[in-house]
């Protein structure tokens, strides 16, 4: 690599992209890139194995999944290392990681047959003698665009949920994180060698439109915001549907009776983890006067003894250096005040733990997402301030409340998709919880129920069982029918309970 490139940045040499460290620029992973044709061939390739792949029945797909999650456990710090090297983080968090994705894929292995098996449904009077049936059907061939932040995880709770309704899948990685994105792909292959039933194309922005523009059925994107705008819009150009899993700007609620020492420890690791590259990290939090002091004391003293290198990696996209150091310099010249880093919290390629107080709610800080392992603390009157602030911002993903009494309704009134109740982060660890967010956080769900139904469309059937008794889907029906219609239904409906 020359003296030129950024460490961590990727970039294309002779049709291959080259991923490296942003720890210290040592290579992590050549791939081919994909062009237009690549994407298209690697989707038809798709579509002409989910015949094979959707007649192993829920039966023959669980037993492949469940392969591939053994392979996963018995290889995890072969992935870690991969995943340590290619984004910084540390290995034992990408353990974690890791062990979350192996959570899901086991749950939709487990679940996939219960959730979108054929099932009857109950008959209603009206249309007695008739029988409903619902089936889930595979769209086909999904596209799965997979985030840098959480290069395991996040793209195996789509895929593995749209494998197990019986769809074949082509995966772009994040171009920060080819490496770990092929490796899920060939583990996969180890264990489903017949057919290209997963694959992964590789590349900048671009391969990722074209993936949308390739014929897919649907796609799954998790991403930023402002690429999710761009994906749905390539997307509607063939009306292909999509789930999108945006950014975040969560906050955590500590109310009066909440455990001070518990909260403050959570808000560390939410708002610190991963070097805040998190989209359901925690951002801000707003705890109300009677605890308020005691909070940003446990805070300081946690915080502080995090060590840049050592708990908190580098930022793997070094882009995002410019955001957070934009973030904090704007809170503290409007009068916030850091407790812990600061001005010089910026220290590239990482960024060492910063705690603000004291910052405007309408600063960048506490209205865009930093991504970073920055965290602002806003003194509350109360429980219902608290809940008006933390959703005056237009993102919903995902939030955290701490305390005792009313902890779970302040967590339904948060304007959020996911919400953690005496914890932070937890929800995304299980795999019967569906995972996503509102406004400008994206619309629909992975992970649970919900994420398997994501994959599948629903296919409803209804047989005639006998004659009808009040026959008016006909021409040849009467006025005497229709009257016995009115009757039925004012017998039926007529009586408001």
């Amino acid at each position: 690599m020359t003296a030129t490139r950024t460490p961590g940045m990727p970039f294309v040499e002779d049709g291959v992209l080259v991923s490296t460290s942003p720890a210290t620029g040592a290579e992590a992973g050549r791939l081919p890139v994909a062009d237009a044709a690549a994407v298209a061939a690697a989707v038809q390739r798709a579509r002409d194995a989910s015949a094979w792949w959707q007649s192993l029945g829920f039966d023959g797909r669980k037993a492949r999944l469940l392969r591939w999650r053994t392979l996963l456990v018995q290889r995890i710090e072969e992935l870690a290392a991969l995943t340590h090297l290619e984004t910084g983080k540390p290995v034992a968090d990408a353990i974690v990681e890791a062990s979350a994705a192996i959570e899901h894929t086991d749950w939709a292995a487990r679940n996939a047959k219960r959730v979108l098996g054929h099932r009857r449904t109950r008959t209603r009077l009206l249309l007695a003698e008739h029988a409903g049936h619902v089936e889930y059907l595979p769209y086909g061939v999904v596209g799965v665009i997979g985030p840098w932040n959480y290069p395991i995880l996040t793209p195996l709770g789509p895929t593995s949920g749209a494998l197990m309704a019986g769809n074949t899948v082509v995966f772009k990685p994040s171009e920060y994180t080819p490496a770990v994105g092929q490796w899920l792909v060939d583990t996969f292959a180890e264990v489903v060698p017949e057919h290209p039933v997963l694959q992964a194309v590789h590349g900048l922005g671009d391969v990722g439109a074209a993936l949308c523009r390739s014929g897919v059925d649907k796609v799954a994107f998790t991403g930023s915001t402002a690429t999710a705008k761009k994906v749905m819009g390539a997307c509607a150009e063939n009306l292909i549907p999509v789930v999108l899993e945006a950014g975040g700007k969560d906050a955590l609620i500590v109310d009066a009776d909440a455990d001070v020492d518990a909260a403050a420890e959570a808000a560390v690791w939410g708002s610190m983890t991963n070097s805040g590259q998190t989209c359901i990290g925690i951002e801000r939090v707003y705890a109300v006067e009677p605890v308020y002091d005691r909070f940003v004391a446990a805070v300081v003293e946690k915080a502080g003894r995090l060590k840049l290198g050592a708990d908190l990696g580098p930022i793997t996209m070094p882009g995002q250096l410019d955001i957070i150091r934009r973030h904090i310099d704007d809170a503290l010249a409007r009068g916030g005040k850091a407790l812990v880093g600061g001005a010089d919290a910026v220290q590239p390629p990482g960024v060492a733990p910063t705690v603000l107080v004291d910052v405007p709610e309408d600063s960048a800080a506490v209205r865009e997402e930093t991504f970073g392992p920055t965290l602002t603390i806003t003194r509350v009157a109360d429980a219902d301030e608290a809940v008006a602030k933390a959703n005056a911002v237009p993102y919903g993903l995902g939030g955290a409340v701490f305390g005792k009494a009313d902890a779970v309704r302040i967590a339904r009134r948060l304007h959020a998709g996911m919400v953690a109740v005496n914890s932070t982060l937890s929800f995304v660890g299980m795999g019967n919880l569906p995972f996503g967010g509102v406004g400008d956080s994206g619309f629909g769900r992975i992970h649970g129920d919900d994420g398997l139904r994501e994959f599948a469309r629903p296919k409803a059937i209804s047989v005639r069982r006998g004659p009808s008794p009040v026959p008016v889907m006909t021409f040849e029906r009467s006025p005497a029918q229709i009257s016995r219609l009115v009757k039925v239904l004012r017998l039926l409906y007529g009586r408001g309970s």
